[in-house]
């Protein structure tokens, strides 16, 4: 049996999930649109842990959503998770964001394109077949109107993230199908985690760093 709480704090969703086996026996998040992780994050893993009647001392690994995504988001993430790694002395284990938001999309016959908004008309993506392969990494991406179409000619391609709304107005194709309001969630890192898990795929948690994908650029306050 193993324990494995799931951290998500990529997007403005603050996710946090507990597996046992790669299912999830508890889960907790909420996207008020704003980041306010630092204050929530804590309280819902203890909050989820009570739920589950499940001690924190049970667990045996935590896994933390890599990236890419918001710089601040990512930073508290990982702090919380190697700190809970360093007083329970169990591994860390990374979920890449990209492939758990993939996940979201039911039964798809087709491609995957998962995205995040990263300002502008660019976004972070990475496509997937239908089993859930990666077929192109993540990168960073400026849309335009011909961006996959040599993909859409040839397959139905489901997009998702937050980065499809400025992608359903440049893309209008017939095979394109845009999903949503969905962000990525400690959900769908259950079964990943597990996975890599059973063959002790961990992570130095001296050394870790969250998949930034890009520097980080300061926006000046609106105040």
């Amino acid at each position: 049996m193993a324990y494995i709480l799931n951290i998500e704090t990529s997007t403005t969703n603050c996710s946090v999930a507990l597996s046992e086996n790669g299912t999830v026996i508890g889960l907790k998040e909420d996207n008020s649109l704003n980041y306010s992780h630092a204050e929530r994050l804590h309280v819902y893993i203890d909050d989820v842990l009570k739920a589950a009647k499940v001690s924190i001392d049970q667990l045996d690994a935590i896994a933390i959503s890599k990236g890419p995504g918001s710089y601040t988001g990512l930073r508290i993430g990982v702090s919380a998770a190697k700190g809970l790694c360093y007083a329970l002395n169990v591994p860390l284990i990374s979920v890449p964001t990209l492939e758990a938001l993939a996940h979201q999309v039911d039964a798809p016959k087709g491609a995957i394109v998962a995205m995040l908004d990263a300002r502008r008309q660019e976004v972070y993506s990475a496509m997937f077949d239908e089993h859930f392969s990666e077929i192109r990494p993540t990168e960073a991406e400026v849309l335009t109107p011909e961006s996959y179409q040599e993909l859409l000619e040839s397959s139905d391609v489901y997009f998702i993230g937050n980065g499809v709304t400025k992608t359903k107005a440049l893309i209008t194709h017939k095979n394109a199908h845009f999903i949503e309001d969905k962000l990525p969630s400690a959900q769908q890192m259950c079964a990943l985690s597990f996975e890599k898990f059973k063959v002790s795929n961990f992570e130095d948690v001296a050394y870790f760093e969250p998949f930034y994908l890009k520097d980080f650029i300061a926006i000046p306050s609106k105040k």
